[in-house]
């Protein structure tokens, strides 16, 4: 039932069953009630496809700013149990039997300056998806906003992470080199390998740390997209807060 039915069938009502005098109060109400309604759905921001698409864009970079300077500080990595880069676990044999034999510290440095080599590595990735946003059609956006809380997050994953790996490799690489964490590692599979009647092992360091990084990093952005769709203070922009409260608006009616 649209409103103006609603109030077609309320002054049929009111027309039959009331004196002339309170019918007239009555009708008043229903009037103002009627005008203040109109108001309210003139007051609904018309969205466009434009706005639509602009508002996802700056809900991304405001998602990816925050991510990498999360992830790019000291221990952004390290001290975050959800996004820890670990051995590899392929190389999981390698931490425990070290462990086993009393190296702690040889893995934990190792785990250490491999966390660093992301930590360093992490700011290459901003201006990489900031590109990759751009690039989004109007289309993919529409979609996107009115998905599900990191609709935008799986969105940027799929379609950008293999060039996003291809771009993100080198510096990972310069990285381990800076922090010494290819020496490190060979420190680790050299002493492991060393070991009488074992299978000798020596997983990718490279490919894998940046693997994980990316991953730890779109976990990251995931959080943001679904920070600024659930919390209105954090739209901090006003084309972001006049497309996601469309948003809400649609998903209550």
């Amino acid at each position: 039932m649209t409103k103006y039915t609603f109030f077609l069938i309320l002054y049929i009502s009111i027309s039959f069953s009331v004196d002339a005098q309170s019918l007239k109060i009555l009708k008043n109400k229903a009037q103002n009630l009627k005008n203040n309604l109109n108001k309210t759905s003139e007051s609904i921001p018309t969205i466009t496809e434009d706005d639509a698409a602009k508002a996802l864009k700056e809900a991304l970079n405001n998602g990816i700013n925050n991510s990498v300077d999360i992830v790019s500080k000291t221990d952004g990595y390290l001290q975050n149990q959800e996004i820890k880069i670990p051995f590899p676990p392929d190389a999981k044999k390698i931490e425990d039997r070290l462990r086993s034999l009393g190296l702690n510290k040889l893995v934990d440095d190792a785990i250490l300056f491999i966390n660093r080599a992301a930590e360093n590595a992490a700011t290459e990735a901003k201006p990489l998806i900031t590109q990759a946003i751009k690039n989004m059609t109007i289309k993919d956006a529409i979609n996107i906003v009115k998905g599900k809380e990191d609709e935008a997050t799986d969105y940027l994953k799929i379609n950008t992470f293999d060039s996003l790996y291809k771009k993100f490799l080198p510096p990972i690489e310069i990285s381990l080199e800076k922090v010494n964490a290819t020496k490190h590692w060979s420190n680790v599979v050299n002493r492991y390998n060393k070991i009488p009647l074992i299978q000798k092992v020596d997983p990718d360091l490279d490919d894998y740390v940046t693997r994980k990084a990316l991953d730890g990093l779109f976990i990251m952005i995931a959080k943001e997209e679904k920070k600024i769709r659930e919390k209105p203070l954090s739209r901090v922009t006003e084309t972001l807060k006049k497309v996601f409260d469309w948003v809400d608006d649609q998903t209550n009616e």
